[in-house]
């Protein structure tokens, strides 16, 4: 089975978050096969900073999905989308 690389973009719900904090919780809810390969940050706007994690994935059914729905119940997290997908 091969993996997956997703470029994916989370966006906190406030400017004051702490986004090393953010990183953690995100690398903590991670369901098992999936790895954080880099973290890049992107000023969006008023302060407010994205997190950019590129997520390894197993190829199979779901994808994604279920780092999606993993990172969206991080406390701080106010949206999670995908940005690019690959397969390595």
């Amino acid at each position: 089975m091969g993996k997956v690389a997703a470029k994916m973009k989370v966006m906190p719900n406030s400017p004051e978050i702490d986004l090393d904090d953010l990183q953690q919780k995100l690398e903590e809810s991670l369901p098992q096969g999936a790895e954080i390969r880099n973290v890049e940050r992107d000023d969006v706007a008023f302060g407010l900073v994205a997190l950019l994690p590129m997520v390894v994935v197993p190829d199979d059914a779901g994808g994604t999905e279920a780092v999606e729905e993993a990172f969206s119940g991080v406390e701080g997290v106010e949206s999670v989308k995908v940005e690019e997908v690959g397969r390595l």
